[in-house]
């Protein structure tokens, strides 16, 4: 009697530890950690149809339809199974016999039956462009048979997400799996999909949390947040979350490439390079993903100190992809390599190309851009070009487009053109004193002589702009020494004595101060004096 009930004992044991591994795979294949689930349900699944039909569904995911075909096969009677092989019928783009075979197993289901049921509607869930309503309908029947569980919840609000107008009965379906469970994660998850896909940042948050509180292992949360940063533009928070994904996710090669593509976008290059080296010696791999990967490496070597390569990598990438999904800021990049290696010629020609392929009416940040990348090579003639461009496409543009426009002019030596630059930012951004300061440079610069004056107005509107307590030497010195001799040549003593006192206050050695005060001494000396000193 004793050894019968410790035989017993060990069995009771050894079924309930069959039991809670299969709780995990299904948990694991919920979660898409696919490859875990594998490795868990594979010793159960040669005498458990359940764990068989989780291990089919993770083949089907992996798109090996042919070890899914297999898999189900193994248990042909079983409801699960069965609902496996209508999936594969779907996934093979078979919506007819997936549609017979999920309709066969529903109707197969005896008076209070309910696997049957869920196994159909789930078939018809997965697939794409079925039937959901058909589904909620199913998964209703078995609810009203006794299923009450967060799963069937969990998998109608799935099904009304799907129907155009459901998310209202997707949200009270989750939030209902979650009262019947408190603590289930994935129902949390749900719920903070439909409100990110709603832009209600804060409760999508406020799920997540839960979602991740309930289950510190449950990847989607971060996959979810990576996802909706990524296409949001919030790089820096898409990276943030795709790292804390990569720590509970099986790390599969979708998994990488997504993070290949985040490390590229918050322009973390290094990186970015060598984890799509990493993914390029995965084999097979479809064309379009190779041309990705390469244009990853190549855009990202040009941040990262390998311009030769870059060239190399963008040049084979370009041949590669599809002219048509070519984007214009590929040329553009493409052509500030080219401006950074100092080939003007083939900047100029990528520049073009980028422009052209531009179909957008504002293309004002690609001017921008261009007008930046030629200021950062010193090109000042070439970025007053591009920065008036900007400005005539688009004259509602901000002040800083005016004045940079109006500065390059300034360091291209073209004078007019700047003090024309500035008088119209003026008339746009009458508070800016910047217009007036490099109107009066320019002004200055034309009036070589000091003695026409041209500069005065600009200078006296500057210093109106900046007020009394102005303290930037470095700006304020030029427009003194300008004045003083300005002065000194119109022999007006009122201001040239300001100004002199005003210049030595801010530096007693100032050259033009030093010869002003020379040559008064002389014409103290002798009243025909020598004259106003000469700018250098």
């Amino acid at each position: 009697m004793k050894k019968a009930a410790v035989i017993f004992a060990a069995m009771a044991f050894a079924t309930g530890l069959r039991a809670q591994n299969l709780e995990s795979g299904i948990k694991m294949y919920n979660y898409n950690r696919w490859q875990s689930a594998q490795k868990i349900l594979l010793p159960l699944a040669a005498t458990d149809a359940k764990a068989n039909y989780y291990l089919g569904l993770t083949y089907l995911e992996l798109g090996d339809l042919a070890t899914a075909e297999s898999t189900f096969t193994k248990f042909p009677e079983d409801p699960a199974n069965k609902s496996g092989l209508a999936r594969l019928a779907f996934a093979k783009n078979d919506n007819g016999k997936g549609m017979q075979i999920a309709k066969e197993l529903a109707e197969s289901a005896k008076k209070k039956e309910i696997e049957p049921l869920r196994y159909a509607a789930d078939a018809v869930l997965h697939s794409n462009g079925g039937d959901y309503l058909q589904a909620v309908k199913w998964d209703s029947a078995a609810y009203k048979r006794g299923a009450h569980d967060a799963a069937i919840l969990i998998a109608m609000g799935d099904a009304f997400r799907k129907i155009s107008g459901g998310g209202g009965e997707a949200m009270n379906n989750y939030e209902n799996a979650c009262e019947v469970e408190k603590n289930n994660s994935l129902g949390y998850s749900r719920i903070g999909d439909l409100w990110f896909d709603a832009t209600n940042y804060k409760l999508a948050l406020d799920n997540y949390s839960k979602a991740k509180e309930f289950d510190a292992s449950n990847p989607l949360p971060y996959k979810a947040l990576a996802l909706a940063f990524q296409r949001s533009g919030k790089y820096d928070k898409a990276l943030e979350n795709i790292r804390e994904y990569l720590k509970y996710s099986d790390n599969s090669f979708a998994d990488k490439r997504m993070n290949a593509q985040i490390l590229y976008q918050s322009k973390n290059y290094c990186d970015a390079i060598k984890a799509a080296k990493e993914l390029q010696s995965v084999t097979p791999m479809a064309d379009s993903v190779k041309t990705e990967l390469v244009g990853i490496i190549g855009f990202s070597q040009i941040y990262c100190n390998d311009s030769m390569e870059a060239v190399k990598n963008i040049r084979t990438y370009l041949s590669m992809q599809q002219p048509s999904k070519i984007r214009p800021a590929t040329y553009i990049d493409y052509g500030k390599l080219w401006l950074k290696l100092d080939n003007l010629d083939s900047a100029a020609y990528y520049y073009s190309l980028g422009l052209s392929a531009d179909t957008s009416k504002d293309k004002t940040e690609t001017y921008r851009q261009l007008a930046d990348a030629y200021k950062a090579k010193k090109n000042y003639c070439k970025s007053a070009e591009w920065y008036n461009n900007l400005v005539k496409s688009r004259p509602e543009t901000q002040a800083s487009d005016y004045a940079w426009r109006g500065i390059m002019f300034y360091f291209c030596g073209d004078y007019q053109a700047t003090i024309n630059s500035m008088v119209e930012m003026e008339k746009r951004y009458p508070d800016q004193p910047s217009a007036y300061l490099y109107a009066a440079k320019a002004a200055a610069a034309i009036d070589s002589t000091d003695t026409s004056g041209l500069a005065v107005p600009y200078y006296a509107q500057w210093f109106e702009k900046v007020g009394p307590n102005y303290d930037k030497k470095n700006e304020l010195k030029p427009a003194y020494g300008y004045l003083l001799v300005y002065y000194f040549n119109k022999e007006d003593k009122d201001k040239l004595e300001l100004y002199k006192s005003k210049l030595r206050a801010l530096d007693p050695d100032d050259k033009y101060l030093k010869q002003i005060e020379a040559l008064e001494e002389q014409a103290k000396k002798k009243p025909a004096g020598s004259g106003a000193p000469k700018k250098k």
